[in-house]
């Protein structure tokens, strides 16, 4: 039976798990395990290949302070960082206030009405922008400013090329709205070459016309400018990056989104509202759940699932420790330095572009340029280059006077001290440092909040589809090195080998890991990656003369985000029907093939399969669509039961996104970072993504399919955790984990399977490494839903499963090869404990109302209340089985909450916070 055995049952398991046909028949060719001790030492002397320069180069990447108390509380912290999406909000109340803090933030900041939880980057928030104006006219033109980053520029025309908007770049006054066929317009505040403008003029030609206007904008300068919000921009955008991240190579950073009232409901990504729970306490969730992919699939408002929680949740931490005056005071610094640096300039000879700039300045040199660059790299400073032979120096809170002096001495200027008697009103005292701010309090307010929610420290957090392992401490550390944290995305690649030789290296497993030709890092998540993936495949289509192929076949089980990449690579949807075993309906593909064949272009498959099996007819359906001028796209979502034992380039698919998040351990983040890497085989390699800015190695023959994130190689600085974790475990490790993973959730089938009915197995009776319990029949016997279940093994201290995804009403479990039998067996005995209360419930003996799943969870406060009336005792609320003990269990800091008066009263926005006044809220606090 299952557990006893060892290493031969352990082969007979996975022989009967995974069909034959498809199994790797070799070890992979993975370098020898490298150990823990040793794993530092190897990634050092990569890291060490980087060359830390000071980059002035501005372009939406600058330097900031890190404040060390956020850097070890919150970063280095896995009470922060191993949570998934808060999808419990019972358990999830310290991160939501957060964010909603975060929300707050860019409101006040932007002088906007209500904000998101973050997006990936500010190029993707402009494309996303893009995408919201031409849902609210059904117009098709959009205009883009040519003085935004050219990163952003490219990354809203790539996804226009693809969804049927036509981007008109254009000088805002060329712009001509009369013919009502604009969408939306897009414009930069400060733009990229640092000037200041007074838009109020464009923007009311706009409105006149019925188009909508998006502000891309910069949160520090926004503390001493006009906000976009006064001059009545529609949505303002950008990246939170310098308040409080490092450059990280291009990310992860958190972007920001928000729009005026309004255009809420169109608003995409996720966004936290405030509800109330059973008790009609004020609580936080997430806001319009229900309009998400899985809900509306091809008519979601976006593919995003995952954004960049723990990026967004270091901002506002930053934002609550600086406070509103601290920030303004950081904001006038750094403009005062710019002054004093353009005033160098102008007396040395030099012609700035612009008279009212931020922190920006464009310069023709009055002197050779090559002079100026050559006595730059002798200080090690980078510049921005424009292709006209002028130069971009932009400053941030980080400058010095040192730096100062060593910038003007560059563009042979006299010191700082001579130019600043020049400059009005700068006194010297207003480049020293500023602490304007109490550790105490922060550090306090950050436990609070990490104490509120359950994380990977407290329990296993079974999340089928999730994948929730172990994020190994030896994999964490490297993040913060200097080495990876403090290079911009567009140094010249000699100043990055390290990262360059990271990326061929991990290229070069996750190759034979998957059976791939090639790697693109660029999409930052896995949601981008499908659109990433189904996007190279139209270019392969187009380039083959073959543009009018756009079906794309999805099966009904599909992860909800498929269908919404789908659409936004600008194919058409066809669903395929799944048999009553949860595998895809053969009879009913060929079927849907024939009829499209004509114009079909993908499939779009997850394996296995999201309903926890190994399809045995997996070759056959990738040699059908083939047959019939298709191409397989296999979401890498379930990879982690795949790695050693099968790989899809092997058994007829062309291209993958890997959730390096799930299979490969970068951790989640509370939702997000993630990253979403594409592999391809040969023949789609050359439609890879390029980027405007840093020549990517791309073959001679390419003819990429545009650009999809800000940075050429998306969040770089995670991608060390996947090295890592790859390195140490070694293709045999690897390998064993896939088999543990398998076995861990067969064990817990197994056990479960005399309580609940397990929906779907293999075709000998077997899951993969994750499987859905049907929690149906309780609707009928005993008013139980699946929602009460899960709510209820909060009293447990668990994380709920999955919730009626991929099928309605249901639970699914991934247990994932992190945890040992003891962690296992407890949830299977908390699953097992929850059955017996329902079968009380069944046979009259308990309340079908009152009773401990309904009312659940229950709080602290519910425990010690005075008056205690319900049917059961206090100990079954909150101590249910010997292993919830009172000195270890984790309280729900909520009773349950309320999701449809949230949704009917939208409040995203907070009132003020409890450590100290919200420090953006009008009262601001005496600067005592």
């Amino acid at each position: 039976g299952m557990g006893g055995g060892g290493r031969r049952s352990l082969d007979e398991l996975i022989d009967q798990t995974i069909p034959a046909s498809i199994r790797l028949q070799r070890p992979m060719k993975m370098d020898d395990p490298i150990c823990e001790n040793e794993i530092l030492d190897t990634l050092h002397n990569i890291a060490s290949k980087n060359k830390i320069w000071r980059s002035y180069i501005g372009m939406g990447y600058y330097n900031c302070s890190v404040p060390p108390a956020i850097m070890r509380n919150l970063l280095e912290n896995a009470g922060w960082v191993t949570q998934y999406t808060p999808y419990q909000p019972e358990v999830s109340q310290g991160r939501l206030e957060s964010l909603l803090n975060y929300q707050t933030m860019v409101c006040d900041i932007t002088g906007m009405d209500v904000a998101n939880a973050s997006l990936l980057d500010e190029g993707t928030a402009a494309a996303e922008a893009m995408q919201l104006c031409h849902r609210h006219s059904k117009r098709r033109k959009f205009c883009v400013d040519v003085r935004c980053h050219p990163q952003t520029i490219a990354v809203v025309q790539t996804r226009a090329n693809y969804t049927g908007v036509i981007i008109e770049l254009k000088l805002p006054h060329e712009m001509d709205f009369h013919g009502k066929d604009v969408s939306g317009v897009l414009f930069q505040y400060p733009d990229t070459e640092g000037k200041i403008e007074d838009f109020t003029e464009l923007v009311e030609r706009a409105h006149q016309s019925g188009t909508l206007v998006c502000c891309a904008t910069d949160l520090l300068a926004l503390c001493i400018l006009r906000p976009p919000g006064e001059f009545g921009v529609d949505v303002a955008l950008g990246s939170s990056q310098r308040f409080g991240v490092p450059l990280c190579y291009g990310g992860p950073h958190a972007a920001f989104f928000s729009v005026k009232e309004n255009l809420v409901r169109m608003m995409p990504g996720r966004m936290v509202g405030v509800t109330r729970d059973a008790n009609g306490k004020e609580v936080y969730r997430l806001a319009l759940q229900t309009r998400e992919q899985h809900i509306r699939r091809d008519k979601a408002t976006s593919n995003i699932c995952t954004a960049q929680a723990l990026l967004a949740n270091m901002a506002a931490m930053f934002g609550v420790y600086h406070g509103s005056n601290g920030l303004k005071h950081l904001a006038r610094r750094v403009h005062n330095a710019t002054l004093i640096l353009a005033e160098g300039l102008k007396r040395a000879g030099h012609k700035l572009h612009h008279e009212l700039f931020f922190d920006t300045l464009k310069i023709t040199c009055g002197c050779a340029v090559k002079e100026v660059l050559d006595k730059a790299a002798q200080r090690q400073i980078n510049l921005r280059i424009y292709g006209d032979g002028t130069l971009g120096v932009s400053l941030d809170e980080t400058v010095t006077e040192k730096d100062l002096d060593d910038l003007l001495w560059i563009f042979g200027c006299e010191s700082s001290a001579v130019s600043r008697i020049s400059v009005k009103n700068i006194h010297s005292y207003l480049l020293a440092p500023f602490y304007y701010h109490s550790e105490t309090n922060i550090v306090r307010y950050m436990k609070r909040l990490e104490n509120k929610d359950i994380s990977l420290v407290h329990s296993m957090i079974p999340l089928g589809s999730c994948t929730m392992k172990l994020n190994s401490s030896s994999e964490l550390i490297p993040i913060t090195w200097k080495e990876f944290a403090n290079i911009h995305p567009f140094v010249p690649l000699d100043q990055a080998q390290g990262y360059q030789k990271l990326f061929r290296e991990l290229e070069r497993d996750l190759c034979e890991i998957t059976g791939y030709d090639k790697i693109s890092f660029q999409p930052n998540s896995g949601a981008q990656g499908e659109y990433t993936g189904l996007a190279a495949i139209k270019a392969y289509l187009s380039a083959k003369g073959e543009r009018h192929r756009s079906v794309c076949l999805i099966p009904k089980s599909a992860h909800g985000t498929n269908p919404a990449s789908a659409q936004m690579a600008g194919m058409k949807i066809q669903p395929v029907e799944v048999d009553k075993n949860g595998s895809i309906d053969i009879a009913h593909l060929k079927a849907m093939v024939d009829k499209h064949k004509e114009n079909l272009a993908a499939i779009m498959i997850t394996y296995p399969s999201t309903n926890g099996v190994f399809e045995e007819a997996i070759s056959d359906v990738c040699d059908l669509i083939h047959k019939h001028g298709g191409q397989v796209y296999l979401d890498g979502a379930n990879m982690n039961a795949q790695v050693g034992l099968c790989r899809p380039g092997d058994y007829g698919s062309d291209v993958s996104h890997l959730n390096l998040h799930k299979t490969f351990c970068i951790p989640h983040g509370g939702g997000g970072p993630g990253m979403g890497p594409i592999g391809v085989k040969k023949h789609l390699a050359p439609y890879l993504p390029s980027h405007p800015v840093i020549e990517l190695h791309l073959d001679r023959d390419a003819c990429p399919l545009g650009t999809v994130s800000a940075a050429p190689w998306g969040s770089s600085a995670i991608l060390p955790i996947s090295w890592a974790y790859i390195k140490m475990m070694g293709g045999k490790g690897l390998k064993h984990a896939s088999e543990i993973a398998i076995l861990n959730a067969n064990y817990m089938a197994k056990r479960l399977e005399k309580h609940y009915k397990v929906l779907f197995r293999g075709a000998r009776g077997y899951v993969a490494h994750e499987f859905i319990l049907d929690t149906r029949p309780f609707k009928k016997t005993a008013n139980i839903e699946a929602v009460d279940v899960a709510k209820r093994l909060q009293d447990y201290g668990f994380h709920a499963p999955t919730m009626s995804w991929p099928v309605a009403g249901t639970l699914m479990i991934e247990p994932t090869e992190s945890e040992d039998k003891a962690e296992l067996d407890r949830f299977c005995d908390a699953m097992i404990s929850i059955r017996q209360e329902i079968a009380e419930i069944e046979e009259g003996r308990m309340d079908s109302r009152i009773n401990p799943l309904k009312m659940s969870p229950h709080t602290l406060t519910c425990i010690v209340s005075s008056s205690w009336d319900r049917p059961y005792s206090r100990e079954v609320a909150a101590f249910p089985l010997p292993f919830v003990k009172p000195d270890s269990k984790f309280w729900p800091t909520i009773a349950r909450i309320d999701d449809i008066y949230g949704d009917q009263h939208l409040v995203c926005t907070c009132p003020p916070m409890e450590v100290y006044e919200s420090p953006f809220s009008e009262q601001k606090r005496a600067s005592s």
